[in-house]
């Protein structure tokens, strides 16, 4: 398989473990609906988790470059980054493709903290937390630590209610929620 072809299945590997999840995707259901045979699969990846593993970081560049850009384009001030981040989610939510954070479903199939699975998708969690972190700084949060982490626990919050809590709105009331805490971390 070329590496463009090597590519074409991470990103159909990705789009089918984020539909039906992963210990629900076994490779034959992969074989059928990548349309790659499993001997090419094995050329490229050992294992299953392997191919897991590389379908995480393609969502984590993707999901990366697209929330940050979109934060960029919708925010002129730091402060302002950290409640669009909410309106951004918000488009996220309303995509027909949405079904929920793949790390956050990594997280729960591969619950072993040392399993790669699981500090792959923790690792991701781990950078947005850094991010808005260094974005509650720049902002002249009091402690911008703890400020960030009650804006993660409020996005990680929104995405499982948009999820499951389908006559809630809960980017607009996760962000609600932030600007009392933005409020209070600059003062």
């Amino acid at each position: 398989m070329r590496p463009n072809k090597r590519d074409e299945l991470v990103s159909k590997a990705l789009k089918v473990f984020y539909r039906d999840g992963f210990h629900a995707t076994g490779m034959d259901k992969l074989v059928v609906e990548t349309g790659v045979s499993k001997t090419s699969m094995y050329k490229h990846f050992r294992t299953k988790e392997e191919l897991i593993l590389a379908a995480l970081r393609l969502r984590d560049e993707n999901f990366r470059d697209w929330f940050l850009k979109r934060i960029d384009e919708m925010a002129e001030t730091p402060a302002e980054q950290i409640l669009v981040s909410f309106d951004a989610l918000k488009e996220w939510f309303e995509e027909d493709e949405f079904r929920g954070c793949m790390f956050i479903k990594a997280g729960a199939e591969f619950q072993d903290p040392d399993h790669p699975i699981h500090v792959q998708a923790a690792e991701h969690k781990q950078f947005l937390l850094d991010h808005f972190t260094s974005v509650a700084e720049q902002a002249g949060a009091q402690d911008p630590h703890k400020l960030a982490c009650q804006i993660v626990l409020l996005q990680e919050g929104a995405i499982v209610s948009a999820v499951l809590l389908h006559h809630c709105d809960p980017a607009r009331d996760a962000k609600d929620a932030a600007k009392k805490l933005l409020a209070s971390a600059l003062n």
